[in-house]
C-alpha cells in the first residue's frame, strides 16, 4: 500500500531538482509565495479601495486587526470571490512552469496525461459530489444542520462559481500533488514520506482561514492523504483535481456552506447550523471542520488503500 511507488515517481526521478529534502521544501516555499502573489494581484486591485475605506471606518484599536477585518469584508464581495477563484490559474501554470523549465521534467510526471482523461473526470465528479453529499446527509440526520431550497438563487453566478472552482481545485492539486508530491517521490523518498509532507503542507496552507482549528487541520490533512493516494492509484492528476473542484462547488454553491472558512457563496440550497457544537458543525470553518468530514474521508481513504493493495498485489514489480 504505502510501499507502492507510482510510475509518476519514476518519471519525476529524471528531474534536475536537488535530491535533498530540505532543498526541495525551500524551493517549494519560494514557488508557493510567488504563486500566492500572482494569484492575489487581480483580487487586490479590485478590492483595495474597499479595504482602504473599511480600515478608515473601522473601530478596531489595532491597525493589524482593522486591516484583516477590512480585507475579509472586501474579499467577501461576490465578484471579487469569482476573480479570486479564476486567479488561481496561476497556481497551475506556476507549478507546471517550475517542473517543466526549472526541474526540467515532463508534465506527464505531474500526472497531466491524456490516457483515461474523460473517464477520470466523470468518476471524479461522482466521487467529489458523493463525498460532500454524504457529509451533509450525516450532519442533517444527526440534527446538526438543516438544508432548505434557496428561492432567490442566482444561477448565472452559480455557473461562474462552478468554473471558478474547476480552476481552483485543479490549481491546488497541481501545486501539492502534481508538483511537490512527485518531486519528493522522484527524489527517492518513501511514498509515505511524500504523502505525509504534502498532506500536512496542504493543511497548513489553510491555517489563516477563519475558524481553522484542530479538527479542521486533521480533516485537511486527511483530505491531503486521500488526494495523494488517489493520484497514486490513478496515475492521473485529472481525477483528483475534479474531486477537489466538485467537493468545493458542491459544498459552497450547491449546499450553501462556507468552504474552508471563506464567505458564503450564491447557492441552490442553503444549509444552516442547528447544533451549537463545533465538533458537529465545524464552527466558523464550516462543515469541513466537523467530525462528519473526518468519517467520510476516513472511509474514502480506507477504500483507496484497499484498491492500492490490490493493485500492488497484481504488479509486485511496481512496488
Amino acid at each position: 500500500m504505502f510501499n507502492y511507488r507510482p510510475k509518476l515517481f519514476d518519471e519525476a526521478s529524471k528531474s534536475h531538482a536537488s535530491k535533498k529534502l530540505y532543498k526541495i521544501l525551500i524551493c517549494f516555499i519560494v514557488v508557493f509565495i510567488v504563486i500566492a502573489l500572482l494569484e492575489s494581484f487581480v483580487p487586490g486591485i479590485m478590492s483595495w479601495r474597499d479595504i482602504a475605506e473599511n480600515i478608515a471606518n473601522s473601530d478596531k484599536d489595532s491597525k493589524w486587526e482593522a486591516s484583516m477585518d477590512a480585507s475579509k469584508k472586501a474579499l467577501a464581495d461576490t465578484n471579487t470571490m469569482i476573480a479570486t477563484l479564476f486567479s488561481t490559474i496561476f497556481g497551475t501554470l506556476g507549478a507546471m512552469f517550475y517542473c517543466r523549465f526549472i526541474e526540467m521534467r515532463s508534465v506527464r510526471s505531474m500526472g497531466a496525461v491524456k490516457k483515461r482523461c474523460v473517464p477520470n473526470y466523470i468518476i471524479g465528479l461522482v466521487i467529489g459530489a458523493g463525498l460532500m453529499s454524504a457529509i451533509v446527509a450525516m450532519s442533517n440526520a444527526a440534527g446538526a444542520s438543516r438544508t432548505v431550497v434557496c428561492t432567490d438563487a442566482d444561477y448565472t453566478k452559480i455557473i461562474l462559481f462552478f468554473f471558478g472552482f474547476v480552476v481552483q481545485g485543479m490549481s491546488e492539486e497541481f501545486i501539492f500533488r502534481g508538483y511537490l508530491f512527485t518531486t519528493i517521490g522522484g527524489a527517492g523518498y518513501h511514498t509515505a514520506v511524500a504523502v505525509g509532507i504534502t498532506s500536512v503542507g496542504f493543511a497548513l496552507a489553510h491555517a489563516s482561514n477563519p475558524g481553522f482549528g484542530v479538527i479542521a487541520f486533521i480533516n485537511l490533512t486527511l483530505f491531503g492523504v486521500f488526494a495523494a493516494l488517489y493520484l497514486t492509484l490513478t496515475e492521473s492528476i485529472w481525477g483528483i483535481s475534479t474531486i477537489h473542484s466538485i467537493w468545493n462547488f458542491t459544498q459552497g454553491s450547491l449546499y450553501g456552506i462556507s468552504v474552508s472558512g471563506t464567505s458564503d457563496y450564491p447557492s441552490i440550497l442553503r444549509t444552516s447550523t442547528v447544533s451549537s457544537k463545533a465538533l458537529l458543525t465545524g464552527g466558523e470553518f464550516g462543515i469541513e471542520g466537523s467530525i462528519f468530514t473526518t468519517v467520510a474521508l476516513g472511509i474514502g481513504t480506507a477504500v483507496i488503500l484497499f484498491l492500492l493493495s490490490k493493485k500492488a498485489a497484481k504488479k509486485p514489480a511496481a512496488q
